[in-house]
């Protein structure tokens, strides 16, 4: 791993991780308590798991929700730095819920961004989506990209990220905004509104066939959670870093060549279906990562193989249900 020269916030950050139950935010959780970090969890676990951080020396765990400000403001005092994950995910549930998705992305980090004002926190790291830019223009694709997000759920991700920018101005604060391309890896379960390859995985080992949407030439940017997990600790640990971040590998994989590749690793006999593409997906999208790198000095993994095989392995021992 390179050296890391950065101006630390300090040698034991408290920290709140808001979506700390959830499969990005408990892979966060560890990563904070390895280095040495004071962590408190808010979750309310509807999307999360209890068990994810369970046995974890967290300071503390709230079961709660983001749009409750007196649950906000219960574990908000004292804190260094806020990782907000908590958030409704994915453009189908947004599409079908708009509201919703609403209520949790915009009033909840609003909340959260309040009571961070009140108890003078000034480090937030946010937890954005490639879903803000929608179809793209080109490829790979820039911070500078024009956003014009096809769901509610990126147009709620890209006015988080204007949200923080006003209190960037308004109030001093520290804000990096880190965009997920598809993030995946272990902790993370089967969703049907969620990302492909636990969807993909999870039928595969069933002996269901797995269903594309669309030519399955699409083309997507798959970073694992441990790579997301690191960057956004390091974005905390310095106070050089601020602003918007693409996280990606820069490497695009086809949809096809995804669902083949499940195929072949579990080794049963299931078919590859077509079927219409869904409104709200877009054909292809991989990260530019040149600003990440510079920043960092940090090259998420391109072992996408092996790291489909170790999630593969996690998902078929007792997770395959949950």
């Amino acid at each position: 791993m390179p050296y890391y020269n950065f101006h630390s916030v300090g040698n034991d950050m408290k920290c709140l991780v808001t979506g700390g139950a959830g499969f990005i935010g408990s892979n966060i959780v560890k990563l904070l308590l390895r280095r040495g970090h004071t962590v408190t969890v808010l979750d309310n676990v509807t999307t999360g798991y209890s068990e994810n951080i369970k046995g974890l020396s967290v300071a503390s765990f709230a079961k709660g929700d983001i749009r409750n400000r007196d649950v906000v403001d219960s574990v908000m005092a004292g804190q260094d730095v806020v990782f907000h994950l908590a958030a409704s995910v994915g453009n189908k549930k947004s599409i079908d819920d708009p509201i919703h998705d609403a209520s949790s992305n915009i009033l909840g980090l609003i909340n959260v961004l309040e009571s961070m004002r009140m108890h003078k926190v000034k480090n937030i790291i946010f937890s954005s989506s490639a879903g803000i830019f929608g179809e793209p223009c080109y490829q790979p694709v820039d911070e500078g990209h024009p956003c014009a997000p096809d769901s509610p759920y990126g147009a709620t991700k890209l006015g988080g990220e204007k949200l923080m920018l006003s209190y960037m101005k308004l109030h001093g604060l520290r804000a990096v905004a880190l965009r997920y391309f598809n993030v995946f890896g272990e902790f993370q379960r089967f969703d049907a509104y969620g990302n492909v390859i636990p969807i993909f995985v999870s039928k595969a080992l069933r002996g269901e066939n797995l269903i594309i949407y669309g030519d399955g030439n699409q083309t997507r940017d798959f970073i694992h959670v441990s790579d997301i997990a690191m960057i956004n600790v390091l974005a905390a640990e310095s106070r050089d870093i601020a602003g918007a971040y693409n996280l990606g590998t820069g490497s695009a994989v086809s949809i096809n060549y995804l669902a083949t590749t499940i195929k072949n690793i579990i080794g049963k006999k299931i078919e590859i279906v077509h079927s219409a593409p869904r409104p709200g997906d877009v054909l292809h999208c991989t990260a530019s990562i040149e600003k990440l790198k510079k920043s960092f000095e940090y090259s998420p993994s391109l072992e996408l193989v092996s790291n489909l095989k170790n999630y593969i392995d996690w998902m078929s021992t007792d997770h395959l249900s949950k």
